[in-house]
């Protein structure tokens, strides 16, 4: 059960009280640095940074609709070893679910950290986003936070959130030490504070914030947003399914593919040290090409791209959670993250997971289950 607080909003508005929580916690002795996305001083973004000065705390902003990356394998980078004192890291929630992925995988510990994460309400593409800073003259966060409340938010030149974000139906922190909540809440007065571990109960105790009852209208405003993203999201699941059918259907869906990898690059759970596609088992001899050349009349170059794509749905499906930096990074535009995501669906569904739902879970394939899909293995449970 959640012990339930008030983080009460300041006359400065919601980012101001939203920093000064930040700034509450990095005050105390049991909390070394927070890594938070903070707005960047030489140009329009927001990037994570690892704050250890309270008085940089005003420039951290979690409601900017900017999503560079997914910091899970930062955050798996900083706690792999032993540092010494207790980092508190404000995520996305598929940043918290690809970070529980990580744990299970052995990249990082939850050791030393305290995860904090807040009701997503998504987030632009990159270009998108610096489109929208140029367009607008207040603050990126708060502008955004403002319209996106709205039941039919809109923002200037059509931009609109990426297709990721209009898709996941997982937007509130169900895996943070510390939720913040804002959907279905009168945001001009306070925000909801959920201690949903013992660690962050003890440490909202010791911040002393007022204890709250919870809001009636809070359910609600969760489902209304749930039922938008699933519709949303079944549709994009049978488009993606239409185009990707068959062999040629999905060739031409990935013609576009120049084996850049940062697809790969930019996945928080795809953790090999070493890619078999970086090594020299992809690194085609010359007169190998020229004979599939001969042989077929025509090879389109580079080679391999639809087997880099098959083989990391094979690899990763099990643990994709569809935060969207996959498509985010392609330079050629193609819906990548639509195709992992339909893929990922099924996958998971069959073995009954969700990737970084929960600590507890083993992932697909890591334990062996005797009554599992016992009509392929030809065994029949008792």
């Amino acid at each position: 059960m959640s012990d339930m607080y008030k983080l009460v909003m300041p006359d400065a508005g919601v980012l101001a009280g939203l920093r000064q929580f930040f700034r509450s916690l990095l005050e105390l002795d049991t909390i070394q640095a927070i890594l938070a996305p903070v707005q960047l001083p030489m140009k329009p973004g927001v990037m994570p940074a690892l704050i250890t000065d309270p008085d940089q705390i005003d420039r951290c902003d979690p409601l900017a609709p900017c999503f560079p990356l997914n910091s899970a394998r930062l955050v798996a980078n900083l706690t792999r070893n032993a540092i010494g004192g207790t980092v508190a890291a404000c995520l996305r929630p598929c940043e918290i679910r690809a970070f529980v992925e990580l744990v299970k995988l052995k990249q990082g510990t939850l050791d030393e950290l305290v995860l904090i994460g807040m009701d997503c309400p998504g987030a632009f593409r990159n270009a998108d986003y610096r489109r929208f800073v140029q367009s607008i003259t207040g603050d990126p966060g708060i502008t955004f936070f403002q319209q996106i409340q709205k039941k039919d938010a809109a923002f200037p030149g059509n931009i609109d959130l990426a297709e990721a974000c209009k898709a996941c139906e997982h937007f509130t922190p169900d895996g943070a030490d510390i939720a913040i909540g804002w959907l279905g809440m009168e945001t001009e007065d306070h925000f909801l504070l959920a201690g949903q571990t013992e660690k962050g109960q003890s440490l909202l105790k010791q911040l002393k914030v007022p204890e709250a009852a919870g809001s009636s209208t809070r359910h609600g405003g969760i489902a209304e947003q749930t039922a938008r993203r699933v519709s949303y999201r079944n549709d994009m699941f049978e488009a993606t399914h239409a185009a990707t059918s068959n062999l040629e259907k999905l060739t031409a869906y990935l013609a576009d593919c120049v084996n850049c990898y940062n697809c790969r690059v930019a996945c928080p759970v795809c953790y090999c040290r070493e890619c078999v596609f970086v090594t020299d088992v992809f690194d085609h001899d010359a007169a190998q090409i020229l004979k599939w050349s001969h042989r077929r009349g025509l090879v389109k170059l580079p080679a391999d791209t639809v087997f880099y794509h098959l083989t990391r749905l094979a690899h990763m499906s099990t643990a994709c959670v569809g935060c969207g930096q996959c498509s985010n990074a392609c330079p050629n535009d193609i819906p990548v993250m639509e195709l992992f995501r339909s893929v990922a669906e099924k996958t998971q569904n069959a073995f009954g997971y969700l990737a970084g739902r929960s600590i507890d879970e083993a992932p697909p394939l890591s334990i062996f289950r005797e009554n599992e899909f016992g009509d392929v293995v030809g065994i029949k449970g008792e």
